[in-house]
């Protein structure tokens, strides 16, 4: 049935569209080539220490889109789907996993766009493949868990508290500059890098980074991720289970 619903949501999501899934790909590559002149062409050399910067960005910015898009989304997800949450008898917290694996499967399609751009940097010297590569899909499931954990905290609530998607959205401006996606962990001074151990984003986008950037690689950041994604998925099953009979009176 997940796989029905996720199927359903990425048809839905192209179906108007003439290149329909293309998109996946067109987008990411549109944002990342902006990215390469910019930073290759007209901003040289990179204020913050990683070379090829544009590598970092991108790895770091196609992470933030499916952890932004996601948390949006799955924040809405009860409410955007009300009558059918009312009216069948799935287990309601795949409206939230539905979410996380859609945007996920969209993610994992734009990754041959980030894989094209780092072999175009090892070809040219600028960088090397590291084996902490294999690292990415331990990034990806620790991604997934945690994004599930804050929809299944965010959704219920959002349905008794009508202000909360806009809040969501006013954090997750915030968020995008206190995540390392533009800067590097390692560069940020050294009170701010105390803080990035509680943004479970830190560890799991070193992760991504670690098979291009090695250096970025740091087992505290990635040990407090990981415990943090699990409080999260712990904490938001219990508010989900606790909110689900207000949430069906509600909507």
């Amino acid at each position: 049935m997940l796989d029905t619903l996720v199927r359903r949501d990425l048809r839905v999501r192209y179906a108007q569209s003439a290149v329909g899934y293309l998109w996946t790909i067109i987008d990411p590559l549109a944002m990342a080539m902006i990215y390469f002149v910019v930073f290759s062409y007209i901003f040289k050399r990179s204020s913050v220490g990683y070379e090829p910067y544009v590598l970092f960005i991108i790895i770091g910015v196609l992470a933030w889109q499916w952890f932004n898009s996601s948390v949006n989304e799955t924040s809405r997800a009860l409410l955007a789907e009300a009558r059918l949450v009312r009216s069948t008898n799935l287990p309601r917290p795949l409206w939230v996993v539905r979410v996380v694996l859609a945007k996920g499967i969209e993610f994992v399609l734009s990754l041959p766009v980030l894989a094209g751009f780092a072999i175009y940097f090892v070809l040219r010297g600028d960088t090397t493949i590291h084996y902490r590569i294999a690292l990415v899909p331990v990034a990806i499931v620790m991604q997934a868990l945690l994004l599930v954990g804050l929809g299944l905290l965010l959704a219920p609530v959002a349905v008794i508290f009508s202000d909360m998607p806009r809040i969501v959205r006013i954090l997750l401006r915030m968020g995008f500059y206190a995540t390392p996606i533009i800067y590097g962990a390692h560069a940020a001074p050294p009170a701010l890098q105390t803080v990035l151990l509680l943004n479970p984003m830190a560890g799991i986008l070193e992760m991504y980074r670690a098979g291009f950037f090695p250096e970025e690689l740091n087992l505290p950041a990635i040990i407090s991720s990981g415990v943090i994604t699990l409080l999260t998925l712990v904490v938001g099953t219990i508010v989900f289970r606790r909110l689900e009979s207000a949430v069906l009176k509600e909507i």
